[in-house]
């Protein structure tokens, strides 16, 4: 237990079976969208610079399928102006397996780069960059 909640990891990093089979559990992400008024350039940036696979495009929205059932979608929102005005509030990570060559291949693209790849006390790899609107987004490569 943690801070009065049920704790659904074990020890060794794996999902508890029990908690899984849970029908009230949370299974996964199913996606994470960004608001934005700049949607052409936005999808520009993720298609071309990042090089998402394109799932859906609508007028108003657009989707890249990371992997199967797991969507970074970019959408238009009348509440929603200008460039991210709180960029490090939230940090989507991506997952990749060599953190140089990506971010090579993004500086090339012309990226904003925030932060170079660094090692981590956990044993991972991170770096930082940044979008049009100015959200921030990482890139982690995973400890083998």
């Amino acid at each position: 237990m943690q801070h009065g909640r049920e704790e659904p990891w074990v020890a060794d990093g794996r999902r508890d079976v029990e908690m899984e089979a849970r029908p009230d559990a949370i299974q996964d992400i199913a996606g994470v969208v960004f608001w934005t008024d700049n949607l052409e350039e936005m999808t520009r940036f993720y298609r071309d610079v990042l090089g998402l696979p394109l799932h859906s495009v609508h007028d108003d929205f657009v989707a890249f399928e990371i992997k199967p059932g797991v969507r970074l979608n970019l959408g238009t929102h009348s509440r929603v102006q200008g460039s991210s005005r709180d960029p490090f509030r939230t940090m989507v990570h991506l997952k990749v397996n060599d953190i140089h060559a990506v971010v090579d291949r993004l500086r090339g693209r012309g990226a904003v780069i925030l932060r170079e790849p660094e090692l981590e006390t956990w044993g991972g790899w991170v770096a930082t960059f940044q979008d049009p609107d100015g959200n921030i987004l990482q890139l982690l490569q995973l400890p083998v």
